[in-house]
This record gives C-alpha cells, sequence and structure tokens, in this order.
C-alpha cells in the first residue's frame, strides 16, 4: 500500500472526551503506511457564513482545515452524538469543507464515521447525519465502515473486540481503491 494520510475530525472538543482518546488510539495503531491526523482547532472555526467565505477572505482556522483535509486522501469522522444529531462543530467543519460547491476539500475523498456514545445506539444517529452530510458536500462515504458503539457496558478504550473493529474501520478506509470504485 502507498502511503495514506487520513485527517480526522473529532466531534467533541471535551479535552478527555472518549472519543478524541479514540482517535488518538487509532493514530498510534494505525497500519504501516497510514497517517492519521487529528485535525485540530475545530472549535476556534466560525460558523459557516458566505459573508466570510470569500477570495479575499477566509477565516484563518477554516483556511487550515480546509488545506489539511484537502492534503489528506481520505477522511474519518469520530464523533459522540449530541441530542441525537451530529454535534455543531463536525456539522461546521462539513459545512467549511463542502464550499466552494462542487470543488471543496471533500470531493472525491472516501469518507467513514466512527465513534462511541453512553447511548443504546452508540451515536447511530449522529454517524447517520454525518455520512449523509458529507456526501451531499461530495464525499465518498463507505457507510459499511460505520462503527457506532455503545459506552454502556464495555470500556471502549480498553475493548480488545471494539478496538479491533475500530482499527479495521481505518485500514478499510486506507485501503479504499478510490479508482476501482470510479
Amino acid at each position: 500500500m502507498t502511503e495514506t494520510t487520513i485527517a480526522v475530525l473529532v466531534g467533541s472538543l471535551r479535552t478527555d472526551s472518549v472519543n478524541r482518546k479514540l482517535a488518538e488510539i487509532l493514530a498510534e495503531q494505525a497500519p504501516e503506511g497510514v497517517t492519521v491526523d487529528i485535525i485540530e482547532g475545530l472549535g476556534e472555526i466560525p460558523f459557516y457564513n458566505e459573508d466570510i467565505d470569500n477570495e479575499s477572505h477566509i477565516p484563518a482556522p477554516a483556511a487550515r482545515l480546509r488545506e489539511r483535509v484537502a492534503a489528506a486522501g481520505r477522511v474519518l469522522a469520530v464523533t459522540p452524538e449530541y441530542n441525537g444529531t451530529m454535534p455543531a462543530v463536525l456539522n461546521n467543519a462539513i459545512d467549511w469543507l463542502s464550499r466552494p460547491y462542487g470543488a471543496g476539500a471533500l470531493v472525491g475523498k472516501p469518507f467513514a464515521v466512527v465513534g462511541a456514545t453512553p447511548t443504546p445506539y452508540g451515536g447511530k444517529w449522529a454517524h447517520a447525519d454525518a455520512a449523509r452530510s458529507a456526501g451531499i458536500a461530495g464525499a465518498v462515504v463507505l457507510e459499511d465502515v460505520t462503527v457506532s458503539q455503545s459506552a454502556i457496558e464495555v470500556d471502549v478504550l480498553t475493548d480488545p473486540e471494539v478496538l479491533s473493529r475500530l482499527t479495521a474501520a481505518v485500514r478499510t478506509l486506507a485501503e479504499y481503491d478510490v479508482a476501482a470504485a470510479a
């Protein structure tokens, strides 16, 4: 496999977030030849507004987000669920990455979503919303790679079965053949 970079968008801003810790574990356990690049600063990006997204000026945090995702070969969202949907910070990042329409940083990028929540559904609704939004933004959504893990009766940070499914999702995303799928 050639060198592959996966840009990771973490849907929780909390320093001690389980999903942030999962993203860090996935970065540490990435397969050989795969770099997992956790994009920091999503909380610094202003809410998307076309008035501030123009050729003469774009907020620096949004520009950095676009540059990092554009430089990556794939994108992974690692996110909890907030009130039955994806967190606003993730939705906002996807909004910025979807512009300019039809040519945004997500266009044509393989995209997957994983995460854990302390609910019986493990973030299933948030993950479906993130996948749908990324698909509308032009990403190639790998829905069969989604891992929605409940954290009710298992320590998602140490359970070998959970970690195996998450690392398998990263491997599948990294190995996805964009050319063959087209």
